[in-house]
């Protein structure tokens, strides 16, 4: 019989066995890894550096953050409202968009290193397809708070960036976005963009060049009040742009639920969420044009009353809850739908402001023509039925003759085809929200309408010095002469 010591010698011996088996097989694994490495590797080619990771990254994020903002701005313009009484969002209260702010410029951080690393690697579809998406990032940025942290907001020994002045901001835009078509234009790209990390346009240069046209036009419109304005600019750039509903730019696939699903499912267990303001409603539904919108049924459900009924901003709900007593955003409508997509831009917005800066350059033949396939095109998208499309376009309301056409019907359909959509927030403040039978909100805290929202907190605490002093009927500079 062995002893209790020759019993724990063997153990002893057996584990350090064990030890130098383990530490021998994790050492061959090394060699073998850093053997396939070497194998793959071209001394005369640079390690590709992450730069789908970052693509698959800014896509996303950059789609997010059109829905972010449009959660702000969709109550502005009286998508949506409050079922609560004297909700912020509705009344224009000074609110903390903190968040919102955060998420840009996290996703415009990401996309300089991503513009930095394609450019040293000779990347130019990369580069081009960032650019594009900065500028889009930007614009949104300027379009809330106007003057914002940007020629030195990526200088990481820069704790406190200064201001780039809000008209330089949208020059930033263009020249972003200039160059960037230029680089998708560019043959040769040393590394193509991944079909599967470009959550917008799946690895399609000539989409992304539409795409950089497309938001072209819109930063360009935007100038409507300036004496800078250029409708043959506009028109310019939108040749250029979208020509059907396979370009649009719109995100597709999520991490789980689609955002604005995730509002309708929240409503439905009763985390109240998504409810459509009676402005949106009565301009659908008949009240206010005079014509029913076959859209709406693609939105929201009848109430129990067998009709479509609103919220007004500001009053809050009528009912105690989701009583079907109003109308909501529907778990199987176009944009709230499991897995609904998210719009950055589309081939009905390039119609649509085609129509007015050819309304604007006295060309109201063409201007009517694309009122007409901005109409259709959103219809289409949506999923409207044909016959009923087409009855709405001949509808006399709608389809009134080239001669008649006029700038609010062009933004009156086109308020109707960007639902959700934050770009519609700056053609109302273009158009000073004269919307027929556009009212401002119960209880409201300005007297007027909302120009622009409140610099964050977060800033205010962090780069106080460099923070401007403004107030929520501050015009935005593209917002006045």
């Amino acid at each position: 019989m062995k002893s209790t010591h020759t019993i724990l010698y063997i153990v002893k011996q057996e584990s350090s066995y064990l030890k130098l088996c383990c530490l021998l097989i994790l050492a061959l694994c090394f060699a073998g890894c850093k053997k396939e490495l070497d194998i793959n590797n071209n001394p005369n080619q640079a390690e590709v550096p992450p730069l789908n990771g970052l693509l698959a990254s800014a896509t996303y994020n950059t789609s997010y953050n059109v829905y972010k903002v449009s959660n702000i701005t969709s109550y502005f313009v009286q998508y949506l409202a409050s079922p609560n009484a004297n909700g912020a969002s509705d009344t224009y209260e000074a609110t903390d968009y903190s968040t919102t702010w955060q998420s840009l410029y996290d996703n415009m951080t990401d996309i300089h290193d991503l513009i930095e690393q394609a450019t040293e690697a000779g990347a130019t579809q990369h580069v081009g397809a960032a650019e594009v998406m900065m500028a889009i990032n930007l614009e949104m940025l300027n379009d809330l708070w106007g003057t914002v942290p940007y020629t030195q907001a990526f200088n990481i020994s820069i704790l406190q960036p200064g201001y780039t002045p809000d008209d330089s901001v949208y020059l930033q835009c263009l020249a972003l976005l200039d160059d960037g078509i230029a680089q998708l234009e560019k043959a040769g790209s040393l590394y193509e963009l991944d079909p599967v990390k470009d959550l917008l346009h799946g690895g399609k240069v000539s989409a992304w060049i539409k795409t950089g046209y497309t938001v072209k036009a819109r930063i360009l419109n935007h100038l409507t009040k300036k004496t800078t304005y250029d409708a043959t600019a506009v028109l310019a750039a939108i040749a250029n742009a979208y020509t059907s509903n396979s370009d649009d730019a719109q995100l597709q696939r999520f991490q789980s639920l689609s955002p604005w699903n995730q509002a309708a499912v929240n409503n439905a267990n009763n985390s109240l969420d998504g409810w459509l303001s009676t402005n949106f409603v009565d301009a659908m539904n008949g009240n206010t044009y005079g014509v029913f919108d076959p859209r709406l049924p693609m939105i929201t459900d009848t109430t129990r009353f067998g009709d479509y009924r609103g919220t007004l901003n500001g009053a809050g709900r009528i009912g105690s809850g989701t009583d079907a007593e109003e109308c909501y955003l529907s778990q199987v409508g176009f944009y709230s739908k499991g897995g609904a997509p998210l719009l950055v831009a589309t081939n009905a917005e390039c119609r649509f402001i085609e129509a007015e800066a050819a309304f604007r350059n006295g060309n109201k033949p063409l201007a009517y023509q694309a009122y007409l396939r901005g109409i259709s095109a959103n219809m289409d998208k949506i999923g409207v039925d044909t016959v009923l499309r087409n009855a709405y376009i001949n509808n006399p309301v709608v389809g009134v003759g080239a001669g008649n056409i006029t700038l609010a019907l062009i933004l009156k359909e086109k308020y109707a085809a960007q639902f959700l959509h934050p770009d519609t927030w700056n053609d109302a403040r273009r158009y000073d929200y004269q919307y027929k039978d556009f009212h401002l909100p119960v209880n409201a805290q300005l007297t007027t309408f909302i120009r622009r929202v409140a610099f964050p907190d977060t800033e205010k605490s962090r780069n106080n010095g460099n923070v401007p002093s403004v107030t929520l009927t501050d015009n935005i500079w593209w917002d006045h002469d």
